[in-house]
């Protein structure tokens, strides 16, 4: 079989999968966030951290439970991280450097999971499963809480209420992502992800010396690190590690498990706001943009340029014999496309272009399909910017889902736009201006340039993977990222929840023969070439000086 062939099987598959998982997790989402009542260990949670579940927020109270969690999220995991070497467990591992400690705190509660340190030489137990992977279960589920929020905005009128924060957040983890977890977790055991709480041992001689392992729960925070698009690794290699991805089945099954809450919440999206064509209308849209980078993924690793390539079967450098260039093309397109940032190869080993595919799916604001939750809302933000350029068109006040989006709704959504490509181009331009930050680049030129631009735009847009190159592990990337991936979190949650209580205050407008059908095919093409031309003519004078210079001269 050919390498090419093996690939399109295996995406073939693959949307089979997500094809049996799309309506039911669709539905069982939605019966999650509309229920009224409450299981038991939910009750106990409530009691413990003293909140009242059935009180409505507006959402100013909304936001400030977003941010309020998330702060403490942040000072107890960086805590945890300079007290590692009092805790047990720890492995004997000292504890980890004020700047590291920030900028790992900062990235686990973002939804990152950026790493600037080898998690198999630097975390310990206490700290990978207390912390770390508490996190990646925490951070998804606020982003499916604000997600949720953003849809009631469009499905409620009259009222600027929008649910209760605690409610949402203490649902999405116990309803959704601890039993997807469980379940994922032991498919990976069986597959031979390691899961075990074993100390520091060797594992043979090799040039004179011993190579050593340490053992952990593995399997568990592989399984949550997928669901809930966190991204971070138990080890360095990541998904390309072998106790992390043992097998292609698994590497396959990963690929699943981080696509499978982005795609099912356009179906809970169609379920609450009562149409589910208008669900259909943004998974198509979704769905269109993912395979189309694919598809150009795939085009420019299995570029045959010369006899190396052409014995290899494709660009092998960076990517694991086991996997091969074609699931390596899928993973890496889904993961950037996502907020997962997890990868079973190397994107720095990408060709020019490439590299630079997966760069441009994290600037698109990664919502093809996007993080859990965060992909829907943003996705969302694009329609309305999309239903506006629709009606500028036409000279009509532009409606979606029978809300007017007059010039307020407008501005929360220019904002929310804005900001992340602001953080993104102002850091690579202030690290590339001064002296310091360029000694961390292993590599001159177009190539250089791509490993700062992917940085930024891996922190600022919450994804965590990196061109390998780089040496993030300084004062000024730990700092200025760990900046970029707070800002790049919650400054665009402010205007999505802003806009939700806006558009729930307001009340219905009835459908005219002017209104545009945004559930029919016209609309997904329209918010397709919108998301590529705002993001293109966003990002295209920084894509040129990197990626596209490195493929045209390749």
């Amino acid at each position: 079989m050919s390498p090419v062939l093996a690939g399109v099987l295996q995406l073939l598959a693959l949307i089979a999968a997500l094809a049996l998982a799309y309506v039911p997790l669709g539905d069982y989402m939605a019966k999650v966030y509309s229920s009224d009542k409450h299981w038991r260990v939910e009750k106990w949670i409530y009691k413990g951290i003293g909140a009242n579940p059935n009180t409505e927020m507006r959402w100013p109270a909304y936001l400030r439970g977003v941010l309020a969690f998330s702060a403490v999220g942040v000072l107890f995991l960086y805590l945890l991280q300079r007290l590692q070497g009092h805790l047990p467990g720890s492995l004997g591992f000292a504890a980890i450097d004020p700047d590291q400690a920030f900028n790992t705190a900062a990235s686990f509660v973002s939804n990152t999971n950026w790493q600037s340190y080898y998690g198999e030489q630097a975390m310990g137990h206490v700290v990978q499963t207390g912390g770390l992977a508490v996190q990646n279960f925490v951070s998804a589920a606020v982003g499916i809480a604000v997600a949720v929020a953003l849809v009631r905005g469009f499905s409620r009128s009259r009222t600027g209420e929008l649910g209760n924060f605690w409610a949402d957040l203490v649902r999405g983890t116990v309803r959704i992502l601890l039993p997807l977890s469980v379940v994922a977790a032991i498919v990976l055991v069986a597959c031979g992800a390691i899961q075990n709480f074993s100390g520091i041992h060797s594992v043979g001689q090799f040039m004179g010396g011993s190579q050593q392992w340490n053992g952990g729960a593995v399997a568990s925070q592989e399984a949550i690190k997928e669901v809930g698009t966190n991204g971070g690794g138990y080890f360095n290699a990541n998904s390309a590690h072998p106790f992390e991805n043992p097998t292609p089945f698994s590497n396959l099954f990963e690929i699943f498990l981080l696509l499978v809450i982005p795609f099912a919440l356009t179906r809970t999206f169609g379920r609450m706001v009562g149409s589910l064509k208008q669900g259909y209308a943004i998974l198509a849209t979704m769905a269109t943009i993912w395979l189309g980078f694919i598809a150009l993924m795939m085009w420019t690793e299995f570029a045959h340029h010369g006899p190396a390539f052409q014995i290899a079967g494709g660009a092998m450098e960076g990517k694991e014999n086991r996997i091969g260039v074609g699931a390596s093309s899928i993973f890496a397109v889904s993961t950037t496309l996502t907020s997962t940032g997890a990868v079973d190869s190397f994107h720095s080993s990408f060709t020019g272009l490439g590299g630079g595919i997966t760069i441009l799916g994290m600037q698109l604001g990664e919502i093809a399909p996007g993080g859990t939750g965060s992909g829907l809302y943003g996705m969302l933000i694009m329609a309305v910017i999309a239903v506006f350029i629709a009606g500028l068109m036409v000279g009509r006040t532009p409606e979606y889902l029978g809300k007017k989006i007059g010039t307020r709704e407008i501005k929360f959504a220019a904002c929310y736009i804005l900001i992340t490509p602001a953080l993104v181009l102002v850091f690579t331009a202030a690290a590339m201006a001064l002296p310091t930050p360029g000694h961390s680049m292993t590599n001159s030129g177009a190539h250089g340039f791509s490993e700062i631009l992917y940085a930024y735009s891996s922190g600022a847009n919450n994804n965590g993977s990196a061109f390998a190159g780089l040496n993030a592990d300084t004062q000024w990337f730990n700092s200025t990222i760990g900046i970029a991936m707070l800002l790049g979190r919650f400054l665009p949650m402010v205007f999505v929840l802003a806009l939700a209580g806006s558009l729930a205050e307001q009340k219905p407008v009835p459908a005219t023969a002017g209104t545009l059908r945004t559930e029919k095919p016209l609309f997904t093409g329209l918010l397709v070439g919108a998301i590529l031309i705002i993001t293109g003519l966003t990002y295209f004078p920084a894509l040129a000086l990197g990626p596209l210079a490195e493929g045209l001269a390749s």
